[in-house]
């Protein structure tokens, strides 16, 4: 009777994990690997996980590290003044952008960490925050599990997939706290300008509103990387997220910062705390080394990509999908035809019938709905191959006709 009354028991989870879903990614990773473990070769053009290694120096920095019996210790929440120094270093001579290493500078577990600190540290239940559609759904995740609203402000091509500050200040929702912004954009590769910047940031004033910009993607094919930290007096209610996961190839190795004004990284510092024990200290020496590699590195890299662009743009043009204006980052978006419906069925036939993972639009919000993003974390060959497979699906008939009798037979 005891062990019945036991197993009929449940915890329920709290309420906030209600207002939230699982990771796309995470379930669709898990169709593939079944589909892989099937014997099914799948090109994952899916994921922006960089399939290249960090320098070498970078790597045999974290071995030597390693070999140090004192290196595996508790580290200090701030990260080592070495780290803050080389990522100060890194703002100064990448962004023209100078920041106290002691003060404004706080090294994380990869932006994505920082994202949901932010939230923890910034909002309270019934602040409402901005979110970019489309945009990183992360945005929303973190708000709605720290008891926020949130406030979707609706991107388009027609203004280059940057926001209208103007349309969304007339429609302002009372107790909006925190905007996120995130230029090089994803899922899109928009690209803002300084004066984009500076106007953000007078919008944000005018308004009380915190900006949080993520910067992930500066490095990667775009000539132009800044900062919103470089608009005057910015950083009193600004705070920018970066991370070494694309720009230099150290994803798994979860490397990131957050950079503002001093007051607002005490904030994220305090929730931070309560949430980690430091990172390992090979991983942050190993990082110094990183930060100071020249320009020759990111120039490299910036090849490998080119090359690979330009072959998934033969591959959308296969698949008659639009490309948008000049994209920076590690994707590729482009916009469906007429003849097909909408992109989530798209993404569904080309990985059922053909083997190729490109991820939906409608991941990043309703306004991708008519979209498909390709990554470039591939080798060419394989974008190659997956440019073969699209070919032969249309010499026997056209995609439309191929997706949508896919639609009919479920």
């Amino acid at each position: 009777m005891k062990n019945s009354r036991l197993s009929s028991y449940q915890i329920k989870p709290a309420r906030r994990t209600e207002k939230v879903e699982s990771y796309y990614f995470a379930s669709k990773l898990h169709q593939i690997s079944r589909m892989q473990q099937s014997g099914i070769d799948v090109i994952n053009l899916g994921i922006g996980s960089p399939d290249l290694p960090p320098a070498p120096a970078v790597i045999e920095t974290l071995m030597a590290s390693a070999a140090l019996p004192g290196n595996h210790a508790y580290q200090s929440y701030r990260g080592t003044d070495a780290l803050r120094n080389a990522m100060a270093g890194w703002y100064q001579t990448k962004f023209g952008v100078q920041l106290d290493a002691a003060t404004e500078i706080l090294p994380l577990m990869g932006s994505k960490e920082g994202i949901m600190h932010i939230s923890m540290a910034f909002l309270n239940p019934g602040d409402v925050v901005l979110v970019p559609d489309p945009g990183y759904p992360a945005y929303e995740s973190a708000a709605l599990l720290a008891g926020a609203k949130v406030q979707y402000y609706r991107l388009s091509s027609k203004n280059n997939w940057l926001p209208e500050l103007s349309k969304i200040e007339k429609s302002l929702r009372t107790g909006v706290k925190l905007m996120w912004l995130n230029y090089p954009h994803m899922p899109t590769g928009a690209m803002a300008n300084p004066a984009f910047f500076e106007e953000a940031v007078a919008f944000a004033r005018r308004n009380n509103i915190m900006l949080c910009n993520d910067n992930p993607y500066a490095f990667i094919l775009n000539d132009s990387p800044i900062s919103i930290l470089s608009v005057a007096e910015s950083r009193n209610f600004c705070l920018e997220l970066n991370s070494l996961s694309k720009s230099h190839n150290m994803a798994g190795w979860r490397m990131g910062l957050v950079a503002g004004g001093s007051p607002l990284i005490q904030a994220v510092l305090k929730v931070k705390s309560n949430m980690d024990s430091g990172m390992f200290r090979p991983v942050q020496d190993a990082a110094v080394v990183a930060l100071g590699l020249g320009n020759e590195w990111y120039s490299q890299l910036n090849e490998i990509y080119n090359r690979r662009r330009t072959k998934v743009f033969r591959l959308f043009k296969l698949l008659s999908i639009k490309l948008g204006p000049q994209q920076a980052g590690l994707f590729v978006w482009g916009q469906l035809p007429a003849s097909l419906p909408d992109a989530q069925l798209v993404s569904d036939t080309l990985l059922v019938q053909a083997g190729i993972f490109l991820t939906p639009g409608m991941v990043f919000g309703k306004a991708g709905k008519r979209y498909l993003r390709a990554s470039l974390c591939v080798p060419e060959h394989r974008i190659d191959e997956a440019c073969d497979r699209v070919a032969s699906i249309l010499q026997q008939n056209q995609l439309s006709n191929f997706v949508n009798s896919t639609l009919c037979i479920r």
